[in-house]
């Protein structure tokens, strides 16, 4: 997998974990992953259609997930899970749109379907085209990690004709 493609989303994760939970996020470790992956907390999952395919899951161990919630809704006594399903949707929407505007800035063209809560405890199967970055972030109110698992559907326009060959 191309840094590229990784990079617009690791910023938009730090941007993110700063503007929200006010703390910063450190990349505590980086993996490659080819099996199943375990959700370790609450985790959402977004689709991606387009010159890129695959999916991006948002997945924060339950301590960080309550806290995000509670400092977003204002609501500290109040630590749901459903409080802390709808805050980790609303932070991945908001990791995938800044995400999306650099890459989109880059020219690249997809689609990003809405998250989902990500509730299995393990599946997704990577393909043999498709291999997972697992980055592990610290913060000093918890783990997030980020699974990107995307692709380039098809070569751009520009990079077809500087390798020479013309691809259908």
């Amino acid at each position: 997998m191309k840094m590229d493609l990784i990079q617009p989303f690791i910023n938009s994760l730090d941007a993110v974990i700063a503007e929200t939970m006010g703390c910063s996020a450190e990349i505590a470790d980086v993996s490659m992953d080819e099996g199943n992956y375990q959700r370790t907390g609450v985790a959402a999952l977004v689709g991606i259609s387009g010159e890129i395919e695959g999916r991006v899951i948002l997945d924060m161990d339950t301590a960080a997930a309550h806290q995000a919630a509670a400092e977003l809704t204002g609501a500290v006594n109040e630590q749901t899970e459903t409080a802390a399903r709808e805050t980790v949707c609303e932070l991945t929407n908001m990791v995938i749109g800044n995400a999306v505007t650099q890459l989109n800035n880059m020219g690249f063209k997809f689609r990003v379907h809405p998250p989902e809560i990500y509730a299995l405890s393990s599946g997704l199967l990577g393909s043999r085209d498709t291999e997972a970055v697992v980055l592990r972030f610290e913060t000093p109110k918890g783990t997030v990690h980020l699974n990107i698992a995307v692709r380039y559907k098809q070569r751009r326009s520009g990079e077809r004709f500087a390798t020479g060959v013309l691809c259908p």
